[in-house]
């Protein structure tokens, strides 16, 4: 049998930007889109498995987390308060 084909880094960059833009809720779009487009080119490939996890999540999860009314997992949530500072920071215009 043969090996599965392995996902090239500009291919997949690409679609974690695609998926954080188009997430399901313009909420989100609005808190991971801008995130990754700032960030994911300089992630790790560490990083980039936890952004790609935290993809997989859906967004009422996600913003549950983000708003503090849920707790994360704890795989999940320093990187996601990295990214809630983040959006905070954004929408200050800091």
């Amino acid at each position: 049998m043969s090996e599965p084909l392995k996902e090239m880094p500009e291919a997949r960059l690409k679609r974690m930007r695609m998926r954080a833009w188009r997430r399901g809720t313009k909420e989100m779009d609005l808190v991971l889109g801008p995130w990754a487009d700032a960030h994911l080119a300089g992630l790790s490939p560490e990083r980039l498995d936890l952004f790609d996890a935290l993809l997989a999540e859906n967004d009422q999860d996600l913003m549950a987390w983000l708003l503090g009314n849920a707790k994360a997992p704890p795989e999940l949530a320093g990187f996601l308060a990295e990214i809630g500072n983040f959006a905070q920071n954004r929408l200050r215009g800091v």
